[in-house]
């Protein structure tokens, strides 16, 4: 019990099951800040645009950050109830002698794809690219939309 408490293995003892998994959390938050936020060799596009899906009665909205981006440097698609966004972005090259000091901003191809709520109609889907956001506006299909019932008098 003593080597046990002493090097940090596992115990049994009243404790929830969910304190050992927060204890690895901790651990590899420690590790993730000693080699940096990012795994080597790991580009961030992957995970690019940032994406919000909101809807109203008649209407989904997706919006997307694309700064840098213009309206020919991306594909949009819809699908029965999926949107899939992709393009690339273009990051300008330093040069081979530039030295680092900070590298948030990358460059790439990237792939997106927004499975919606519900079916849409996919002949009704409009996208704009105002200042660095995409808005992508995608009518609902028919059958979900909801329909008012009139109750009649007896």
């Amino acid at each position: 019990m003593i080597y046990r408490s002493m090097f940090g293995l596992p115990q049994w003892s009243a404790r929830s099951p969910f304190d050992e998994l927060g204890r690895m959390k901790r651990q590899m938050d420690r590790l993730m800040d000693f080699f940096g936020d990012r795994p080597a060799g790991r580009s961030l596009a992957g995970v690019f645009p940032l994406i919000n899906l909101t809807e109203d009665r008649d209407h989904y909205y997706v919006r997307a950050e694309l700064p840098g981006l213009t309206h020919d440097a991306l594909d949009i698609q819809a699908t029965a109830n999926s949107l899939s966004i992709s393009g690339e972005r273009k990051i300008e090259a330093q040069g081979g002698q530039v030295r680092y000091h900070r590298r948030e901003r990358e460059g790439g191809r990237f792939s997106r794809v927004v499975t919606l709520p519900g079916d849409i109609d996919v002949d009704k889907v409009q996208a704009d690219l105002v200042n660095g956001v995409l808005t992508i506006k995608v009518a609902k299909a028919e059958a979900i939309k909801p329909r008012q019932i009139t109750v009649r008098a007896a």
